[in-house]
Protein backbone atom coordinates (compact mmCIF):
# COMPACT_ATOMS: atom_id res chain seq x y z
CA UNK A 1 0.00 0.00 0.00
CA UNK A 2 0.98 3.57 -0.88
CA UNK A 3 2.18 5.78 2.03
CA UNK A 4 -0.28 7.98 0.35
CA UNK A 5 -3.19 5.98 0.53
CA UNK A 6 -2.03 4.95 4.43
CA UNK A 7 -2.10 8.66 5.66
CA UNK A 8 -5.40 8.79 4.01
CA UNK A 9 -7.14 5.93 5.76
CA UNK A 10 -4.95 7.01 8.66
CA UNK A 11 -6.66 10.63 9.27
CA UNK A 12 -6.87 12.37 11.34
CA UNK A 13 -3.71 10.25 13.33
CA UNK A 14 0.02 11.00 12.48
CA UNK A 15 2.03 8.11 10.75
CA UNK A 16 4.83 7.08 12.96
CA UNK A 17 7.44 5.22 10.15
CA UNK A 18 8.89 2.54 12.23
CA UNK A 19 12.49 2.28 11.03
CA UNK A 20 14.05 -0.19 13.36
CA UNK A 21 16.57 -2.02 11.67
CA UNK A 22 15.81 -0.90 8.27
CA UNK A 23 18.62 0.87 6.25
CA UNK A 24 18.81 4.43 6.49
CA UNK A 25 18.52 3.95 2.47
CA UNK A 26 15.17 3.32 3.14
CA UNK A 27 14.37 6.16 5.61
CA UNK A 28 15.56 8.59 3.19
CA UNK A 29 13.08 6.77 0.36
CA UNK A 30 9.86 7.18 2.73
CA UNK A 31 11.59 10.80 3.66
CA UNK A 32 10.93 11.50 -0.87
CA UNK A 33 7.44 10.29 -0.87
CA UNK A 34 6.29 13.06 2.06
CA UNK A 35 7.14 10.88 5.24
CA UNK A 36 8.31 12.88 8.03
CA UNK A 37 8.20 11.14 11.05
CA UNK A 38 9.87 8.46 12.33
CA UNK A 39 10.31 5.94 14.93
CA UNK A 40 13.47 4.11 16.34
CA UNK A 41 13.47 1.33 19.13
CA UNK A 42 17.20 0.76 19.85
CA UNK A 43 19.15 4.16 21.09
CA UNK A 44 22.64 3.45 19.31
CA UNK A 45 21.31 2.65 15.75
CA UNK A 46 18.75 5.42 16.49
CA UNK A 47 21.62 7.75 16.76
CA UNK A 48 23.76 6.75 14.04
CA UNK A 49 20.66 6.76 11.60
CA UNK A 50 20.10 10.43 13.21
CA UNK A 51 24.00 11.23 11.89
CA UNK A 52 23.85 9.59 8.71
CA UNK A 53 20.49 11.69 8.01
CA UNK A 54 21.42 14.66 9.56
CA UNK A 55 21.20 16.27 5.80
CA UNK A 56 17.40 16.09 6.36
CA UNK A 57 16.63 18.41 8.74
CA UNK A 58 13.09 18.36 8.32
CA UNK A 59 12.88 14.31 10.19
CA UNK A 60 11.06 14.41 13.40
CA UNK A 61 12.79 11.24 15.52
CA UNK A 62 10.77 9.53 17.76
CA UNK A 63 12.15 7.07 20.39
CA UNK A 64 9.91 4.24 21.13
CA UNK A 65 11.77 1.23 22.30
CA UNK A 66 12.60 0.35 25.99
CA UNK A 67 15.37 3.11 27.09
CA UNK A 68 17.09 1.82 29.96
CA UNK A 69 18.19 4.42 32.71
CA UNK A 70 21.96 4.31 31.88
CA UNK A 71 21.02 5.46 28.28
CA UNK A 72 18.87 8.46 29.49
CA UNK A 73 21.95 10.89 28.99
CA UNK A 74 22.42 9.81 25.21
CA UNK A 75 19.02 10.64 24.32
CA UNK A 76 17.88 13.80 25.85
CA UNK A 77 17.75 16.41 23.94
CA UNK A 78 18.17 14.32 20.75
CA UNK A 79 14.57 12.82 19.88
CA UNK A 80 11.27 14.89 19.38
CA UNK A 81 9.52 12.43 21.79
CA UNK A 82 9.96 9.70 23.39
CA UNK A 83 7.11 7.18 23.53
CA UNK A 84 8.57 4.51 26.53
CA UNK A 85 8.61 6.45 29.93
CA UNK A 86 7.53 3.03 31.42
CA UNK A 87 8.28 4.19 35.23
CA UNK A 88 8.40 7.34 37.98
CA UNK A 89 11.93 6.36 37.91
CA UNK A 90 12.68 6.49 34.21
CA UNK A 91 11.01 9.83 34.20
CA UNK A 92 13.48 11.43 37.13
CA UNK A 93 16.50 10.18 35.06
CA UNK A 94 15.67 12.05 32.13
CA UNK A 95 14.29 15.28 34.09
CA UNK A 96 17.96 14.76 36.24
CA UNK A 97 19.26 14.64 32.62
CA UNK A 98 17.64 17.31 30.90
CA UNK A 99 18.89 19.66 33.79
CA UNK A 100 22.41 18.81 33.50
CA UNK A 101 22.13 19.85 29.83
CA UNK A 102 20.07 22.34 30.12
CA UNK A 103 17.01 20.98 28.04
CA UNK A 104 13.69 20.04 28.06
CA UNK A 105 12.38 16.48 26.86
CA UNK A 106 8.74 15.78 25.48
CA UNK A 107 7.49 12.60 26.66
CA UNK A 108 4.67 9.85 26.36
CA UNK A 109 4.07 7.60 29.38
CA UNK A 110 3.89 3.93 28.47
CA UNK A 111 1.24 2.20 30.01
CA UNK A 112 0.86 -1.75 30.01
CA UNK A 113 -3.01 -1.85 30.38
CA UNK A 114 -3.08 -5.78 30.10
CA UNK A 115 -0.71 -6.36 32.56
CA UNK A 116 1.65 -8.16 30.75
CA UNK A 117 5.30 -9.36 31.95
CA UNK A 118 6.48 -9.66 28.94
CA UNK A 119 6.03 -5.60 28.12
CA UNK A 120 7.51 -2.97 30.50
CA UNK A 121 4.87 0.40 31.73
CA UNK A 122 2.75 1.76 34.20
CA UNK A 123 -0.49 -0.17 35.43
CA UNK A 124 -3.44 2.57 34.75
CA UNK A 125 -3.74 1.95 38.88
CA UNK A 126 0.23 3.01 39.42
CA UNK A 127 0.27 6.08 36.75
CA UNK A 128 -3.01 7.48 39.03
CA UNK A 129 -1.48 7.30 42.08
CA UNK A 130 1.84 8.74 40.61
CA UNK A 131 0.60 11.24 38.09
CA UNK A 132 1.08 14.19 40.65
CA UNK A 133 4.47 13.47 41.35
CA UNK A 134 5.32 12.83 37.45
CA UNK A 135 3.87 15.97 36.76
CA UNK A 136 6.05 18.35 39.08
CA UNK A 137 9.02 16.66 37.46
CA UNK A 138 10.76 19.59 35.97
CA UNK A 139 12.19 20.03 32.40
CA UNK A 140 10.01 17.19 31.00
CA UNK A 141 6.60 17.89 28.89
CA UNK A 142 4.18 15.11 29.51
CA UNK A 143 2.61 15.44 26.09
CA UNK A 144 0.30 12.02 26.22
CA UNK A 145 0.41 8.10 26.42
CA UNK A 146 1.49 5.46 24.81
CA UNK A 147 0.06 1.80 24.94
CA UNK A 148 1.53 -1.74 23.08
CA UNK A 149 -2.22 -4.12 23.32
CA UNK A 150 -1.25 -7.92 23.25
CA UNK A 151 -0.78 -9.22 19.79
CA UNK A 152 -4.13 -11.15 18.99
CA UNK A 153 -5.42 -12.57 15.56
CA UNK A 154 -7.49 -9.59 14.44
CA UNK A 155 -7.07 -5.83 15.28
CA UNK A 156 -10.64 -5.81 16.02
CA UNK A 157 -9.96 -7.60 19.46
CA UNK A 158 -7.84 -5.10 21.10
CA UNK A 159 -10.35 -1.92 20.39
CA UNK A 160 -11.06 -2.29 24.63
CA UNK A 161 -7.27 -1.29 25.28
CA UNK A 162 -7.34 1.32 22.94
CA UNK A 163 -10.78 3.05 24.31
CA UNK A 164 -9.40 2.14 28.02
CA UNK A 165 -6.36 4.23 27.08
CA UNK A 166 -8.16 7.21 25.87
CA UNK A 167 -10.34 6.93 28.96
CA UNK A 168 -7.60 6.94 31.43
CA UNK A 169 -6.00 10.27 29.23
CA UNK A 170 -9.35 12.13 29.31
CA UNK A 171 -9.29 11.45 33.09
CA UNK A 172 -5.79 12.35 33.65
CA UNK A 173 -6.59 15.49 31.74
CA UNK A 174 -9.27 16.74 33.98
CA UNK A 175 -6.53 17.35 37.02
CA UNK A 176 -3.39 18.55 35.16
CA UNK A 177 -2.27 21.88 33.62
CA UNK A 178 -2.01 21.42 29.84
CA UNK A 179 0.10 24.52 29.36
CA UNK A 180 2.58 22.35 31.12
CA UNK A 181 1.83 18.74 30.28
CA UNK A 182 -0.97 19.23 26.91
CA UNK A 183 -1.97 15.31 26.71
CA UNK A 184 -3.00 15.31 23.56
CA UNK A 185 -1.48 12.28 21.88
CA UNK A 186 -2.24 9.16 22.12
CA UNK A 187 0.23 6.78 20.33
CA UNK A 188 -1.41 3.73 19.61
CA UNK A 189 -2.25 0.71 16.80
CA UNK A 190 0.84 -0.46 14.19
CA UNK A 191 0.08 -2.18 11.03
CA UNK A 192 -2.02 -4.86 12.08
CA UNK A 193 -4.54 -2.91 14.05
CA UNK A 194 -4.22 1.11 12.95
CA UNK A 195 -7.56 1.63 11.67
CA UNK A 196 -8.99 0.14 15.40
CA UNK A 197 -7.12 2.46 17.32
CA UNK A 198 -7.70 5.52 14.91
CA UNK A 199 -11.73 4.67 15.48
CA UNK A 200 -10.72 5.07 19.40
CA UNK A 201 -8.47 8.57 19.33
CA UNK A 202 -5.01 7.30 18.43
CA UNK A 203 -3.14 10.31 17.12
CA UNK A 204 -0.24 9.01 16.22
CA UNK A 205 -0.32 5.22 14.52
CA UNK A 206 3.14 3.38 14.72
CA UNK A 207 3.56 1.84 11.38
CA UNK A 208 6.55 -0.02 10.34
CA UNK A 209 5.61 -3.51 8.06
CA UNK A 210 3.00 -2.03 6.34
CA UNK A 211 5.58 1.06 4.90
CA UNK A 212 8.85 -0.98 4.90
CA UNK A 213 8.42 -4.57 3.96
CA UNK A 214 9.13 -7.52 6.36
CA UNK A 215 12.00 -6.17 8.92
CA UNK A 216 15.17 -7.99 8.98
CA UNK A 217 16.48 -10.03 11.53
CA UNK A 218 18.76 -8.27 14.28
CA UNK A 219 22.60 -9.12 14.07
Amino acid sequence: MALKEITEKAKPAKILAVSKLQPAEKVRALHVEGQRLFGENYVQEALEKQSVLSDLSDIQWHLIGHLQKNKAKLVVGKFHLIHSVDSLELAQVISRQCEQKGVSQNILIQVNLAGEASKEGFSAETLENQWAELTKLPHLHIYGLMTMPPLTETGAEVRPYFAELRQLRDRLKTTTDTTVHPLNELSMGTSHDYPVAVEEGATIVRLGTILFGERPAKG
